[in-house]
């Protein structure tokens, strides 16, 4: 009698070890899909969050450049200057001392590195010049004397230019004005 109830713990045994062998294959298939799933899932999530990411910043990049200048990084060459020389020169009185009339002849070149914005300046060109003929004759002899009287005036020209074309087309336009002659007898 002993023998059959060895065989039969040791069948019991076999049986255990059958049952869970398979019950641990049955749940590895499982372990293993979910497994797969949930690293699909992620590989998923995180590809949609990186397009998104780069979807937004592309398009919020594009708007801010349209609505502000751009932003110059150091050693940036800015865009090649274009000038516009306002011809013929300007010929004025000027006001002052009462021993004799005094003349300004100036010839004035206007800047800009925008090439729209140089059209618009030769498109205004004969507003820009009834402009500063008008400020030019209103000017004093002895304040044009000195280099700061010579910067104010054209610091001032400046601006009136800036006004007439923001009052034009919107923009300010020009980025400088040069004096190339100043004369005064």
């Amino acid at each position: 009698m002993g023998r059959p109830l060895r065989r039969s713990t040791a069948v019991a045994a076999v049986d255990k070890t059958a049952s869970k062998s398979k019950a641990d294959k049955a749940d590895k298939p499982k372990g293993g899909k979910s497994l797969l799933t949930i690293g699909l899932v992620a590989l998923v999530a995180a590809g949609a969050a990186g397009g998104g990411a780069w979807y937004f910043a592309s398009h919020a990049g594009k708007e801010v450049k349209a609505d502000a200048p751009k932003a110059k990084s150091p050693g940036e060459v800015p865009a090649p200057a274009q000038y516009f020389a306002l011809e013929p020169p300007f010929v004025v009185n000027l006001v002052g001392e009462t021993g004799g009339a005094r003349y300004l002849q100036v010839e004035v070149q206007l800047m800009t590195r925008d090439p729209e914005a140089l059209k618009a300046i030769e498109l205004h060109a004969p507003a820009i010049r009834a402009r500063l003929l008008m400020l030019f004759a209103q000017q004093d002899a002895a304040g044009l004397m000195s280099r700061e009287g010579k910067e104010r005036l054209q610091n001032t020209a400046l601006n009136e230019v800036k006004a007439l074309l923001v009052a034009e087309t919107g923009k300010p336009s020009a980025d400088a004005l040069l004096f190339t002659s100043f004369v005064m007898q």
